[in-house]
């Protein structure tokens, strides 16, 4: 555990087992990472979930909504809340077929390619945001390990 983590206005403190606790240690890296995120692209209007959001509808037009959620394990609530904003700058469109109303698809604009193509660097780049401390082989061997936590890939 870092001395940065644990660091407190008193001085040291102690974490114990929660040192080895993998929820805890992904809740304290996502908070770290949203933390410098937002602070560098906070005015932007950049959102990591949108952003995530137009990059696989964009490489899957016409994907459901649904299905989105699921792969980005988003509340399908916060997902409805999400898109709507989304389409409401322009930057998607959602399509109901008419043989299936229940269903949602969705597509992204012409504003949504420019968003992703203005933030790729920025989301996705080598900047500030993304210097966490690690070699880049060591980043690769997190990111692979990550995956196959999440469920993305096979063991």
């Amino acid at each position: 555990m870092t001395a940065e983590l644990a660091q407190t206005a008193e001085g040291q403190l102690s974490l114990g087992e929660l040192e080895e606790s993998l929820g805890f240690l992904l809740r304290v890296a996502q908070v770290r990472a949203f933390d410098r995120f937002y602070a560098s692209f906070g005015a932007a209007d950049l959102r990591p979930g949108e952003f995530s959001a137009l990059w696989v509808i964009r490489r899957n037009p016409g994907v459901r909504q649904g299905v989105v959620a699921e792969a980005l394990r988003i509340k399908p609530a916060h997902m409805t809340k999400m898109i709507r904003r989304i389409e409401d700058k322009g930057q998607l469109r959602r399509v109901i077929p008419e043989n299936d109303r229940r269903s949602v698809r969705l597509f992204i604009t012409p504003a949504g390619e420019q968003f992703l193509e203005d933030n790729r660097a920025a989301f996705l780049g080598q900047d500030d945001y993304h210097q966490h401390g690690l070699s880049p082989d060591e980043a690769r061997d997190l990111a692979r390990l990550l995956r196959r936590y999440a469920g993305l890939e096979a063991g």
